[in-house]
């Protein structure tokens, strides 16, 4: 599972997951089945932490249980989203839901990690909500010449 507007790669299944037809996703052809999106809470769209909840809780009851999920990704900051950080309470809840139904939780950092959030990681502002998984890319140093 995954978030409107989160980006996750361009490969087959980090396009499915991203949260976005354009301009990933439009006429590119079938995408792998059974990644379900749910609804970032962004107050100013009118989309609270609740009905991001309430939206997991009945894709759980209408479209896949629980035990087949093998994972929950989230963005900390979503930067193709339009640059929101996800609440604590939803990263919390996450938590939650994820350890009570053996789900894992995946925290996107590949655009905001290593200090680019004030902290080393995005996720850190979540309180403490820590991830099972941290997708990352770029390494500290990874531009610099050895020697």
């Amino acid at each position: 599972m995954a978030f409107g507007g989160g980006f996750h790669g361009r490969t087959l299944l980090t396009m499915a997951m991203t949260g976005k037809v354009l301009p990933y996703k439009r006429s590119f052809g079938p995408l792998p089945g059974e990644v379900f999106h749910l609804p970032f809470p962004i107050a100013h769209y009118g989309v609270s932490v609740e009905d991001s909840l309430r939206a997991l809780s009945l894709l759980f009851a209408a479209d896949i249980e629980p035990s087949r999920v093998a994972a929950i990704i989230v963005e900390p900051v979503q930067g193709e989203g339009g640059f929101h950080m996800a609440p604590p309470e939803l990263l919390a809840a996450l938590r939650r839901l994820c350890d009570e139904h053996g789900i894992l939780l995946i925290a996107d950092e590949v655009q905001t990690g290593f200090a680019r959030t004030g902290r080393m990681f995005g996720i850190e502002h979540g309180g403490r909500a820590r991830p099972d998984d941290v997708a990352r890319s770029r390494l500290p140093g990874a531009s610099r010449c050895p020697g």
